[in-house]
């Protein structure tokens, strides 16, 4: 009796709970229907590549398919597959999960749909080398999550969408087609290749050079060659004018000091889009709401009219000489990054200073790791690049501020902020303390922990200490596995390169502050691991 029972429980299990399909039966019909799309009804071609409803594309053999050790499709790579049929979209974007489609080299015509804004997770499509036609849709400008986008060698006409839209783009392909009207606005500060050669441009080229901001392309020179008329926007000065090394555009307005009315002190305004014409009784009048307050003083959001909202930080006892402060944020609103949010104004005396830039209503990185995400995807892909993003910020504004001696001086999840394309930047830039070369370590210390509030999702006490405490005894025990935020586990996250990027944050948070690496170091490090997990997405499958 015993042994019946031992037997037929499993086998009752079994048939109550069968094995589950990865994608369910309406995602594999909708890409079956995308494959016949893209074969022109070539039903043989369809069997031969072995895409079909009764199976499971992550356990069988669909030609072309990846989930990547996952439940779900994540690539689709079509390419040199003599598909002559057209695009369907709308079917392929079933697949929510999907983060790469290539269908490179092939014969496929027709246009791109609208529906291609549905695959909201995409970051690399390549559809270069076919016989693609019309507009390029809008909506791929909605794919905030787009890293690499190829285009070329079609036969594609009207204007580019407003790619300023898609944050963090990395590759750009649209050359030898026919797009014509202006090149649009790109953000070029993360862009490594970019060419729209041959095709009906006008208006002016785009200063590459000048938005990259030190840093330069992959490629050896960017491809704007055109067919049409396009012409040199005019020269700004040189960044070695004495214009821009005094900051010869700054305005002083001279006010009466708001804690000893018959001091004269001056609020500093840099030129900025943000504001014009800002005067310190602005601040004053404006309605404010607290936002929070630290050890280093209390931050307001103050709203000067409905289009203008700041957000302005209060100190006293910072430390610092009036002198210095003034100095070090001058300095600041020379060494531009656009990664670096930059102060509108700031007013100082010897009693208090205040800072004051461009509120940012995305909220912070400590926000968004121990708050509500608002439906925000914060993945193993996002976090690496934000990591990255961090990196190579602090090691240019560390190259350009060396020989001044201004490091930021209190780097950390909260000053970690997100602009309105969810790009982080980084905030309250030089407002530390002390101005040594051990503050630049101490940078670094601040980044690794930043690092490890990313990999474990564990919020920050005592500085950072209990957590890098926390994270090297569990690693000495070996149950590296363990520090691990747990919503990158479910999600399939790769562990190997996460364990990689652990071990850059524990070098970041060496105890000696000389056997830390150096920002430059750093920046290296973390995109060797973002180039790794790169190749394990758009490998051939």
């Amino acid at each position: 009796m015993d042994r019946t029972l031992i037997w037929v429980l499993p086998i009752f299990i079994f048939l109550i709970f069968p094995k589950s399909s990865s994608e369910d039966e309406n995602v594999r019909k909708a890409l079956v229907q995308f494959m016949e799309k893209l074969s022109a009804g070539h039903e043989q071609n369809d069997q031969n590549r072995g895409w079909d409803i009764s199976s499971d594309p992550c356990n069988s053999t669909w030609k072309g398919v990846d989930c990547l050790g996952s439940q779900n499709v994540k690539r689709i790579v079509l390419n040199k597959f003599n598909l002559t049929g057209i695009f369907d979209a709308a079917s392929v974007c079933t697949a929510k999960s999907l983060l790469v489609l290539s269908l490179k080299e092939n014969n496929i015509s027709g246009v791109i749909p609208d529906e291609i804004g549905n695959c909201k997770r995409l970051s690399h499509l390549y559809v270069g080398g076919n016989r693609f036609t019309g507009d390029i849709p809008d909506t791929i400008s909605q794919l905030r999550n787009l890293k690499r986008l190829d285009i070329s060698n079609n036969n594609f006409s009207g204007e580019l969408p407003d790619m300023s839209r898609i944050p963090g783009l990395l590759t750009f392909f649209a050359e030898n087609n026919h797009i014509s009207g202006a090149i649009p606005d790109f953000d070029f500060s993360y862009l490594q290749e970019f060419s729209v050669a041959n095709n009906n441009f006008s208006g002016p080229i785009p200063d590459v050079k000048k938005q990259v901001r030190g840093r330069q392309l992959h490629r050896e020179t960017v491809k704007v060659v055109k067919k049409g008329k396009v012409e040199n926007e005019s020269k700004e000065p040189s960044s070695n004018s004495s214009e821009s090394k005094t900051g010869g555009n700054r305005s002083q307005y001279s006010i009466t000091s708001a804690e000893a009315g018959t001091t004269s002190s001056s609020l500093l305004v840099l030129p900025s889009p943000v504001v014009k014409d800002l005067k310190f009784e602005d601040l004053l009048r404006a309605p404010a709401e607290l936002l929070g307050r630290g050890k280093d003083g209390s931050s307001y959001k103050a709203m000067l009219d409905s289009a203008t909202i700041l957000a302005v930080k209060r100190m006293k006892d910072l430390g610092i000489s009036a002198e210095e402060f003034k100095s070090r944020l001058q300095r600041i609103g020379q060494v531009k990054h656009p990664r670096v949010l930059p102060p509108v104004a700031f007013y100082c005396s010897e009693q208090e200073k205040l800072l004051v830039h461009a509120y940012q209503q995305n909220g912070s990185l400590f926000k968004l790791l121990h708050g509500s995400q608002n439906g925000q995807v914060f993945d193993w892909g996002s976090r690496l690049n934000i990591a990255a993003s961090i990196a190579e910020t602090l090691a240019y504004m560390h190259e350009q501020l060396q020989e001044d001696g201004i490091a930021h001086g209190n780097l950390k999840s909260t000053n970690i902020l997100f602009n309105n394309k969810m790009e982080p930047c980084i905030s309250e830039y030089a407002l530390g303390r002390n101005v040594a070369y051990s503050t630049f370590k101490l940078d670094v210390y601040g980044y690794g922990v930043v690092l490890l509030e990313l990999l474990t999702g564990k919020s920050v006490q005592n500085k950072g200490f209990d957590l890098a405490s926390w994270v090297n005894s569990v690693v000495r025990e070996e149950w590296t596995a363990e520090v691990f935020d747990r919503a990158l586990i479910s999600e399939g996250a790769c562990e190997e390169r996460m364990v990689k990027l652990l071990q850059v944050a524990q070098k970041c948070i060496n105890p000696s502050p000389n056997e830390r690496p150096s920002t430059d170091q750093i920046s290296a490090m973390i995109n060797t691991i973002k180039e790794d997990e790169e190749r394990s997405i758009t490998a051939e499958p």
